[in-house]
């Protein structure tokens, strides 16, 4: 059982994960239940902008403390959305996890070239893409220490 959710002083975390594919959102989502965070889903890149920005129905949004982004998104291109994350001040400091189905040598070089944190295969085997969040969770919660938001 993982410490921290003991620890009542342990602060709630916030994750925005982009991914147009639901079931796997819905998958992703509940990997992260257990720890109890607040996970936040969108869609598309430029619905995600506006949560970042608070713009919108978002004005009120929370500044998440970790993105996970899928690269292949409908309309905006993940890609083109991790370049303005990481172009904008007052968002680039929210560490990106590209977690996805993309695996070329292209879009792997791109995710560190455009200053993601890092590239995730997501695995087809449903418990295997479990275990990979959780492990993704532990070490951004758990031994990462992130700047205030």
């Amino acid at each position: 059982m993982n410490e921290r959710i003991m620890d009542e002083s342990a602060p709630e975390r916030s994750i925005l994960l982009i991914d147009h594919d639901r079931d796997r959102a819905q998958l992703i989502e509940t990997a992260l239940q257990s720890f109890q965070h607040r996970v936040m889903t969108i869609a598309d890149g430029i619905e995600a902008i506006d949560f970042l920005n608070r713009r919108g129905d978002y004005v009120d949004a929370p500044r998440p403390d970790l993105i996970l982004l899928e690269l292949n998104l409908p309309g905006n291109d993940g890609q083109d959305l991790l370049a303005k994350i990481k172009t904008e001040p007052q968002l680039r400091r929210i560490p990106i996890v590209v977690l996805t189905t993309a695996a070329s040598e292209a879009d792997i070089f791109s995710t560190y070239l455009l200053q993601g944190n890092c590239h995730v295969i997501q695995s087809t085997d449903l418990d295997r893409l479990r275990q990979i969040v959780q492990r993704i969770e532990e070490f951004w919660f758990g031994i990462v220490t992130l700047p205030a938001a």
